[in-house]
Order: C-alpha cells, then sequence, then structure tokens
C-alpha cells in the first residue's frame, strides 16, 4: 500500500477527525508550547487502531517494553495531592508504565500515601486528560496531575507513546518523556511474589 493509499485508510477509519495531522490537535499544540515542534515529524500514524500496547508495539515493531502506557488512577485521601475531589472519585493520578507490565495499585497508594488507589472511569480520564483511553499521551492534558513514572521505561533508549488518538504515537527518549510530563520516577511495576 502506498502512503497516499495509507493516509486515505486513516482518514477514512479516523472517527476522531485529526486525519489532517498524525497527532491530536490538542497535543500537537502542546509539544509545540512546549519546544518540541520537532516531534510532530516523528509522529506515526496508524490505519487502524492501537488500543492497546500489544497493538501499538505490533504496528511500530518494537519490544512491548517500549510502549509507554499512560494511566489514569483515582487516589482518595492523600495528603500529597493538593487538588480537592472535583471530579468525585478521588484525585486523578497520571501513571506512566512500560508496556509489557502492569501497574500495583497498592504501591501507588503506598507512594501517594493514600487511603486508596483505583482505576478512573472513562468519563474522568476524559475530563482530566481531554484525550480518550487508548489515545492519552503521556503530557499535553486539560488538567494538571501528580506524575508517577515507572523506572522500567528507563531501560530503553527509546520509548513510544500515545500521540492523542489511538491511532497515533511517538518516539521520545524515555528521561526527556519523564521530564516533559513533570513525573517522578518511582517503582510501581507488578512482580511476580
Amino acid at each position: 500500500m502506498s502512503a497516499t493509499e495509507s493516509a486515505g485508510s486513516a482518514a477514512s477509519a479516523d472517527p476522531t477527525g485529526t486525519a489532517g495531522s498524525a497527532a491530536h490537535p490538542r497535543f500537537a499544540e502542546a509539544l509545540r508550547a512546549l519546544g518540541l515542534s520537532e516531534v510532530i515529524g516523528r509522529i506515526r500514524r496508524f490505519p487502524e487502531q492501537t488500543r492497546t500496547a500489544q497493538e501499538a508495539a505490533a504496528a511500530i515493531g518494537c519490544e512491548l517494553s517500549q510502549i509507554c502506557k499512560s494511566l489514569i488512577f483515582s487516589a482518595v485521601g492523600s495528603p500529597l495531592l493538593e487538588r480537592s475531589r472535583e471530579l468525585g472519585d478521588g484525585v486523578p493520578v497520571l501513571v506512566l508504565m512500560d508496556g509489557a507490565s502492569r501497574v500495583d495499585v497498592e504501591l501507588v497508594r503506598r507512594e501517594l500515601g493514600a487511603e486508596k488507589v483505583t482505576r478512573a472511569r472513562a468519563d474522568v480520564v476524559r475530563e482530566t486528560t481531554g484525550y480518550a483511553i487508548g489515545g492519552v499521551p503521556p503530557f499535553g492534558h486539560v488538567t494538571r496531575t501528580r506524575v508517577l513514572a515507572d523506572r522500567s521505561l528507563l531501560a530503553h533508549d527509546v520509548v513510544w507513546a500515545a500521540a492523542g488518538t489511538p491511532y497515533a504515537v511517538f518516539p521520545m527518549d524515555p528521561k526527556s518523556l519523564i521530564a516533559h510530563a513533570g513525573g517522578a520516577v518511582v517503582d510501581v511495576r507488578e512482580t511476580a511474589e
């Protein structure tokens, strides 16, 4: 398939209406605001959704652990989180995790000193970030949140993260990605016991 045919397929299959550019417009603007305009040219767009880390790794041709998942959790009762419970079920927290691993919610709870941490509902994810699950980038959100980045991301020279839609990803070295996200490097990966 030619690049023109591929772009045409992406446009017809793209319900987000962002077919004219590879990234979600809000994320592209965030990249420009952060002085990262050069990243826009490195964004890869796919004709099919890559909503899971496995789908993204297969489409890119990279290791599953090179995918950076951006996951929103809700924390209740944490003195480390300044925001009130504006979004109902707790304060949103972003966790950046490598695609081959799962988040240990208990470790996140301990890291935050929270009473309870749960996965955020889809409406909370969209309200917090401005993006739908499957396309949440690691930064460029509508709301500033606390960010925890699992140390496992640092095992790679380059990781790939969503560019605001389930159709697009971008590469970046993990240290820069975590810095632009305002993340604290922590150990919150689930381990086999």
